[in-house]
């Protein structure tokens, strides 16, 4: 691995850190970070932080900074992912953070920049990249559970507009959005993956009901929606008709990498001094259980590391998005677990009257959410086994059977 900056890239990081500098300020790592998240039910808090990840996201527009990679054109920086990186490294230094707007951004869009038509480039990627809108992701159902490919929803051609009808779920933010990017089934005879088409949906539409899921944690970050004679113009179709699989691919692709490369809010520091003020440190399955949580946050580093070396110096292959995915997932469960372990008796109470206002328990609660989103664990492992180890791929008894023909529940 390499991480020396050539002089291009040391000029560069200089004038990223004169920027954070100057418009942000350094973390602490306590809970005085509005960037560590909305850990709250209060809904005007959680609120409040969308609206700071906005207003962080638009300071970075309006500074050239956001959209590094993305075409000048369309608002971006029309830099390296060389510089990606580098500004992504020395940001999280700083309290600032453009939360879902931000993750709605490399989900929406990839799947815009390559399928999207010029028009529907021009009319949403600049209020996209700004954090002037706001998106969500359309694609799960509860009836098609990890197989993406056998959703329902089904949209059906009336004139010049597409009329859809079915429900998703899991959407995160779904309740804060302006517009969602959409997977629905538009040919039901021929096999799942080649009868579904793209669509942008505003979620202001009439016949759009949200409904949201409150976890286990007491937030409602995921929703349910339910589409009823929702119309929606043919001019919203992104790719080709029935062609939705590709660009549904690139939003998962990228999914998984923004999963897997995530920063860390529950770090091994934070689980040491924990341990430290437990008065634990000394027994010897404590420090056992530290030394695993220290090895995994060092080996998800060294993996973005990885990553980082084979795109800025082009040395060695990037380790699989899935890996990174699943990693980070078992990585996050070894920090939570052991941090309500730590915690004793105390460990069990929740909220105001757990210690720290119940942030290691909603960290435990929570980390359930990253082995489901994105894609499960056990979907994640079947792509590692077939594109980053070559192996057989998986029995598939449907790949030619038409979707009106397969069982569904």
């Amino acid at each position: 691995m390499d991480f020396e900056d050539s002089p291009a890239e040391a000029a560069f990081r200089a004038e990223v850190r004169a920027f954070l500098e100057s418009h942000a300020t350094r973390r602490t790592g306590t809970d005085a970070d509005w960037s560590r998240g909305a850990m709250n039910e209060d809904p005007q808090r959680q609120r409040a932080y969308v609206e700071r990840c906005r207003a962080w996201m638009a300071t970075l527009y309006d500074n050239g900074w956001a959209g590094i990679t993305w075409p000048k054109e369309w608002g971006g920086r029309g830099g390296t992912p060389a510089e990606s990186i580098i500004f992504n490294g020395e940001a999280q230094q700083f309290d600032v953070t453009t939360g879902f707007i931000g993750a709605a951004q490399q989900l929406v869009g990839p799947p815009l920049l390559h399928f999207g038509s010029p028009e529907q480039k021009e009319r949403y990627l600049r209020p996209l990249l700004r954090g002037d809108e706001m998106w969500c992701q359309l694609f799960s159902e509860p009836g098609a559970g990890s197989d993406l490919a056998a959703l329902a929803t089904r949209a059906v051609a009336d004139g010049d507009e597409w009329v859809v009808n079915g429900q998703k779920v899991w959407t995160s933010e779904a309740q804060h959005a302006d517009f969602g990017i959409l997977l629905a089934r538009t040919d039901p005879d021929v096999p799942k993956h080649k009868g579904i088409t793209f669509f942008i949906v505003d979620m202001r539409s009439p016949g759009i009901e949200i409904r949201p899921l409150v976890q286990a944690t007491g937030l409602a970050h995921f929703n349910e929606v339910f589409l009823t004679d929702v119309r929606i113009p043919a001019a919203n179709v992104v790719g080709t008709l029935h062609g939705g699989w590709a660009p549904a691919r690139a939003t998962l692709a990228s999914e998984a990498g923004l999963i897997g490369g995530a920063g860390l809010t529950s770090t091994f520091d934070a689980v040491l001094t924990l341990a430290r003020a437990q008065g634990r440190t000394h027994e010897p399955l404590v420090r056992q259980e530290l030394a695993r949580v220290y090895t995994n946050e060092r080996i998800q580093r060294f993996l973005g590391m990885r990553m980082q070396t084979a795109v800025m110096h082009k040395r060695g292959t990037p380790p699989d998005p899935s890996v990174m995915k699943n990693f980070f997932a078992g990585s996050l469960s070894l920090r939570t677990e052991l941090a309500v372990m730590l915690e004793g008796a105390a460990g069990m109470l929740a909220g105001a009257d757990a210690p720290q206002d119940g942030f290691w328990q909603r960290q435990f609660v929570g980390q359930f959410s990253a082995r489901i989103g994105g894609g499960t664990n056990e979907v994640h492992r079947n792509m590692i086994g077939e594109r980053a180890l070559g192996l057989p791929p998986e029995p598939r008894a449907d790949k030619d059977v038409p979707w009106r023909s397969l069982p569904r529940s």
